[in-house]
């Protein structure tokens, strides 16, 4: 007698208890799967559900606030919108881009090395499946305070991870952030960007059509790793002595992907798919599901047919499998053998698991007897929604009453002077060689700018020399502070990166890393943050063309800050126009662009010389962003500029400070008339950008059309960073305390990598 929970069996025995809640479903989705269902369900369909209607697949607290970005104008460069597992862009001359950014956060807490490799993995997998080659990679990274002890056990791993996967598969990482704070301590965040190229015609949806068309798995074996995984692990608040639910973590192959993809770009070339999905969080539930839901609803599939790792695995654990390098497509049966071709040409594994179906059900087989009959919107596209309880955090008024204004200033030249070395040198401002030295930028040949330029930029036509510029920025201070403003300056931080790269912004990606959604607060500055980056990217003219949600960052009743991060995609008509960050030669006149005033709420200077976050975050102003924007293209094009780099953390101090150490070269300074010098070194003002010229008259000119101010600084030249009434600092001197705190705190990258735990570093 067969002790498989099939169709037949749930029909007949309601009254079985089901470990629903074990599996993460709340008592009322439950009931609602039962009535959905017409009886209850069995072992496998709750399986499907619990991971498909989990917080990480579902969106389910979020999806309310989420439709603001549907109901902005539509872009005539947006070729494919949310919704699909990623953007696709126009950027001109027939191609296009897809990129997209995502979060791996719960998962590199637990198991730091597999938690961000596999992140990095699954997002090149989704631009993968939109037909694109993918091109480079970005990563975000957070962690609790920089000389805690685990940070010391995590940042290492998540660092090593990121690079392993990524130089594995040969694709550069082109830019990001690493920066700390103590609300990420248990909860660091790992948000991986990845950016992929192809023809306007190229592009791929993820949809099964066609009765009678053949439903293939193709990539790695099914195994024991990651059952659960993202799926339940990012759907739950950590508690305060460590995550209350740790299922394994997916564990990731670069190898195997690496074939992967150069299998599915020959596939594409072929024309062999009528739709592909690749199997990342609730891995075969979610491909099966959303493949038919998004096609003529149909599909069934002989579970027994997929390649397993482990034959133990049970029909629910094969379905909630979160194993990495695995994709699905949906392949006419005239072209199934030209498929599997290609597959074994490349050394990939391909298995003919299902087929499309006439009718709206999704049914699974495990050795003859039916163990899933579904209808598979109701899976993949029609799970809970909630409008959750939100409130204004009790808090909030006296943080932003707070304002930094009252607190001790430096009095003295020589006090000035400690403060800003104090900034350059903290964690968040310091030198990150020690990181972006384990990351390869420049493989494939085409990246022509990386870290630690504003923005990366990648040559995608060898000819005509088009490019792509992208930036990924996220200030969760000042979020904090007031998550609708916050939002948009993370926006503007990102825009005005690609735009001082000489780039025209273009399009919009997120990832959105916040606490629970059960705490009206919380859910209070979600919805704030969605609201804001919706009103500026309307008032920018910019599309978002899709996303991430990460919920549950937070530990015991203590979330993170909100902490929006935020990807701009700019184009460039010629990367050799591109203008670089830092300062080369000498005799060249220094510039600032843009008005500055006196905005020190959630300053780099008030956190890293008092430990104070407080007041109101600086003002947006988008019109003079979008008027900066404009400015620097022209400048660019014209070519009046030798250098350009935005302020932002850190202010005018910090600017500075990158600026003359990039190439070495110091300059001799005046600062703004009208300003004190402690405003003028750390206000962080918005909208504005330091950039060289030899022809100052020029930048003048253009600055003036476009209204923009313009004061002049001084001239480049020596080897000391001189700032009249303010200090003198040798770049010596200057270097040595940037470049000294990360190794300070974790030694040297190899000392790190030998020091993650042995068997999760690949060996070969």
């Amino acid at each position: 007698m067969s002790t498989v929970d099939t169709v037949e069996r749930a029909a007949g025995t309601p009254d079985d208890e089901q470990p629903w809640a074990e599996l993460g479903l709340k008592s009322d989705e439950y009931l609602r799967i039962r009535d959905i269902l017409g009886r209850r369900p069995t072992t496998a369909e709750l399986a499907m559900y619990s991971v498909m209607w989990s917080e990480h697949c579902s969106y389910k607290s979020s999806k309310v606030h989420l439709r603001r970005f549907g109901d902005l104008p539509r872009s005539e460069a947006l070729l494919v919108g949310i919704g699909e597992n990623a953007g696709v862009v126009d950027v001109g001359d027939g191609y296009a881009v897809t990129f997209k950014v995502e979060s791996h956060n719960h998962p590199s807490y637990v198991e730091p090395y597999q938690g961000a490799a596999t992140g990095v993995g699954g997002i090149v997998r989704d631009i993968l499946t939109m037909g694109a080659r993918p091109v480079a990679v970005m990563d975000s990274l957070r962690f609790g305070r920089a000389d805690a002890p685990d940070t010391a056990r995590v940042l290492p791993g998540v660092v090593a991870g990121v690079g392993g996967y990524g130089n594995c598969l040969g694709l550069p990482n082109i830019g990001g952030e690493v920066l700390f704070d103590d609300c990420y301590a248990g909860n660091p965040l790992v948000n991986a960007l990845c950016v992929g190229v192809m023809r306007h015609e190229d592009v791929r949806l993820a949809k099964a059509e066609g009765v009678g068309n053949k439903v293939v798995l193709f990539g790695a074996r099914t195994g024991g790793d990651g059952i659960g995984g993202v799926s339940v692990l990012a759907s739950e608040t950590f508690e305060a002595e460590g995550p209350a639910k740790r299922p394994s973590v997916q564990v990731g192959d670069p190898f195997t992907e690496k074939l992967l993809i150069e299998a599915c770009l020959e596939i594409f070339a072929q024309d062999l798919v009528t739709g592909i999905q690749d199997l990342g969080g609730a891995g075969l539930s979610c491909a099966t599901s959303e493949l038919a839901s998004a096609g003529t609803g149909g599909m069934h599939v002989d579970l027994d047919r997929v390649p397993l790792r482990d034959s133990t695995l049970t029909p629910a654990e094969i379905l909630m499998s979160e194993s990495q390098e695995r994709m699905c497509a949906i392949v006419e049966p005239g072209k199934v053998e030209a498929f599997l071709a290609v597959c074994r040409r490349w050394d990939v594994l391909a298995t003919v698991i299902g087929e499309v179906t006439d009718g709206d059900r999704l049914t699974v087989d495990w050795h003859g007897e039916r163990i899933v009959d579904v209808p598979p919107r109701t899976v993949a596209h029609e799970g809970p929604v909630y409008d959750r309880p939100m409130a204004r955090p009790a808090d909030l008024d006296d943080l932003q009453a707070d304002d930094p204004v009252a607190l001790p200033r430096p009095g003295t030249p020589e006090e000035l002077a400690a403060h800003w070395l104090a900034v350059v040198a903290s964690p968040d401002g310091a030198d990150k060689t020690w990181v972006t030295e384990q990351y390869d930028r420049y493989v494939r040949g085409n990246t022509v700018a990386a870290q630690p330029d504003d923005a990366g930029v990648v040559r995608i036509d060898e000819e005509t020399h088009r490019g792509i510029a992208l930036a990924l920025d996220g200030n969760g201070r000042h979020a904090r502070l007031d998550p609708y403003t916050g939002a948009q300056l993370n926006l503007a931080e990102a825009y005005r990166n690609v735009a001082v790269s000489g780039a025209r912004p273009l399009a919009v990606t997120n990832c959105l890393n916040f606490g629970s959604p059960e705490e009206p607060e919380v859910m209070w500055q979600f919805a704030e943050a969605v609201r804001g980056l919706a009103d500026a990217c309307r008032d920018l003219g910019l599309p978002v063309t899709g996303g991430n949600v990460s919920l549950y960052n937070q530990t015991g009743d203590v979330p993170i800050n909100p902490t929006p991060v935020i990807g701009v995609l700019g184009v460039h008509d010629d990367v050799r126009t591109r203008v670089r960050t830092g300062w080369r030669g000498a005799g060249e006149t220094v510039l600032l662009l843009g008005a500055t005033r006196a905005e020190l709420g959630g300053s780099a200077w008030a956190g890293v010389v008092h430990g104070h976050l407080g007041g109101r975050p600086p003002a947006v102003d988008l019109a003079a962003e979008r008027a900066l924007a404009e400015l620097l293209a022209a400048l660019a094009r014209e070519g009046l500029v030798s250098s350009a780099h935005d302020l932002a953390d850190g202010g005018l101090a910090q600017a500075l400070a990158e600026s003359a150490l990039r190439h070495g070269t110091g300059a001799r300074l005046a600062l703004p008339d009208g300003l004190d010098a402690f405003t003028a070194l750390f206000s962080e003002s918005t909208a504005r950008a330091v950039v060289t010229t030899t022809d100052p008259e020029g930048v003048r000119a253009s600055a003036e059309w476009a209204g923009v101010p313009v004061t002049e600084l001084g001239t480049t030249g020596g080897d000391v960073l001189a700032v009249e009434g303010v200090a003198d600092l040798p770049l010596a001197e200057l270097r040595a305390a940037w470049t000294a705190t990360l190794p300070a705190l974790f030694g040297t990258p190899e000392a790190t990598v030998g020091s993650v735990p042995a068997g999760t570093v690949p060996t070969s």
